[in-house]
């Protein structure tokens, strides 16, 4: 069961703000009030602070409400962490890669309706984008975009042809790692060319791969996974909706290597491209 993290925060905000609002009109001025009935009938300071003094409850809201407010704001329409949770974009991203995703890149949209309400630019083929899953929109998902509205993808032979041009790939041998990436140990590392934008890409010799052609509809993407034999992607389950994206990864800012139990601090800090 995913953890929504957007419902639990905006729900935080308004409860606390509701209450820090009621506060301050309704039960604020009774406290007021009453403390200076006290202070006119000569009762001891202490008996008329504690008159006065704020519940625990609203002390609290009062406290919360602009911390949770503002990481609501910074995650909603700035930037968001995100844990990568497979090897579906190896060698580019790792399992154990805790990542940096800008909010705002391709709009700005409101939190948990997920409506875009400011359009500032739409995903380039060869983005790393962030987005909710067509088929279970309650998890998110990290792929490439290989293909626009209107292109026509192909994948054959293990390589990518955007209308009808081949996205040339250049081997640069055996992919070998330690850690979280030892299973792919053995397959081809390929810089591949995907309209002016060069990324490495895994290719595993001896596994058949998903292949066909597919015409991308308006407002729509073609996603797939940088381990292209081993990446659940556009090619099983089609396209990406617009309203889906959820914004461009940018930044790796931690990873913890599950399999040595360590962080790779040579991973801290790199760009994603």
């Amino acid at each position: 069961m995913n953890f929504d993290f957007a419902t639990v925060m905006v729900t935080a905000v308004l409860v606390t703000g509701v209450i820090w609002l009621i506060d301050l009109v309704v039960w604020k001025p009774k406290r007021t009030q009453a403390a200076d009935n006290l202070k006119q009938q000569g009762v001891e300071k202490n008996i008329i602070s504690d008159t006065y003094k704020e519940p625990l409850m609203v002390e609290y809201a009062r406290s919360f409400f602009p911390v949770i407010l503002a990481v609501l704001i910074l995650r909603s329409f700035l930037v968001e962490p995100f844990r990568i949770p497979s090897g579906s974009m190896m060698p580019t991203l790792l399992s154990g890669d805790f990542i940096l995703v800008n909010k705002f890149t391709y709009g700005i949209r409101l939190p948990v309706l997920n409506n875009k309400v400011f359009a500032l630019g739409d995903p380039e083929r060869g983005d790393v984008v962030v987005f909710r899953y067509p088929k279970n929109p309650s998890v998110d998902y990290i792929k490439r975009v290989v293909g626009v509205s209107g292109d026509t993808i192909s994948y054959f032979g293990k390589q990518v042809y955007v209308n009808g041009e081949l996205a040339k790939q250049t081997s640069l041998g055996t992919f070998t790692t330690t850690g979280e990436g030892l299973h792919m140990t053995g397959a081809d590392r390929r810089m591949e060319n995907l309209a002016g934008v060069e990324h490495q890409v895994l290719v595993d010799r001896g596994r058949p791969s998903m292949e066909g052609e597919f015409i991308v509809p308006e407002g729509h993407y073609f996603v797939m996974g940088d381990n292209r034999d081993n990446s659940n992607d556009s090619r099983a389950w089609g396209f990406v909706p617009d309203d889906n994206l959820v914004g461009r990864a940018f930044m790796i800012w931690m990873n913890w290597d599950g399999v040595q139990n360590r962080v790779s601090w040579e991973r801290i800090g790199n760009i994603i491209k």
